[in-house]
């Protein structure tokens, strides 16, 4: 249970770090639609654990990268996503559903829950070295035509081997949209 509250904690505090840059940003009409986006679309970037599972083994904080997509589910606030983590060692792979909050024109905050399925268990990921349910929050943001920028923080509870410690994983990269 205290590893639980603790991970609800990080991931409160992750969340304030992602979406408060977007909501202070200057130049936005107080007047404007908030229509958000409803762009679906497959993204590459970056994927940096920022947690360690205290043990030492395979279990360090670990950069490395992610592919991530998104299918918008219809006209309803949820989307399907997929995402990808790997490093030098192996690929977690995390089916997620999440919740889509149009935030700014173009724009969307998003909250996220799903597993992550360790491709070998043991090996570190940038979010853990064992499968594990992952919660997240991020923000994406249509940037030109058909592309878009997206970060993300993402929590494995208990994802790692041997220690209650959450996995901590922060992800940013850029998408390519289609609709």
């Amino acid at each position: 249970m205290k590893s639980l509250l603790k991970s609800i904690l990080t991931i409160s505090a992750l969340s304030s770090l992602i979406v408060a840059p977007v909501l202070l940003s200057p130049g936005q009409a107080s007047a404007e639609t908030k229509k958000g986006t409803d762009a679906s679309y497959v993204g590459a970037g970056i994927a940096a654990g920022v947690t360690s599972g205290g043990q030492g083994i395979n279990d360090d904080a670990t950069f490395g990268g992610n592919v991530t997509g998104r299918l918008k589910l219809g006209n309803t606030p949820f989307s399907a996503r997929g995402n990808v983590l790997w490093s030098d060692q192996t690929t977690a792979i995390i089916p997620e559903v999440s919740v889509d909050v149009p935030i700014a024109n173009r724009t969307n905050a998003y909250l996220t829950g799903g597993y992550s399925f360790v491709e070998k268990d043991g090996s570190a990921t940038p979010i853990g070295n064992k499968d594990a349910v992952v919660v997240g929050a991020g923000v994406e943001s249509e940037v030109a035509n058909n592309f878009l920028v997206y970060t993300n923080a993402k929590v494995g509870i208990s994802a790692y081997q041997n220690s209650d410690t959450p996995a901590v994983s922060i992800n940013a990269g850029i998408g390519y949209s289609f609709k």
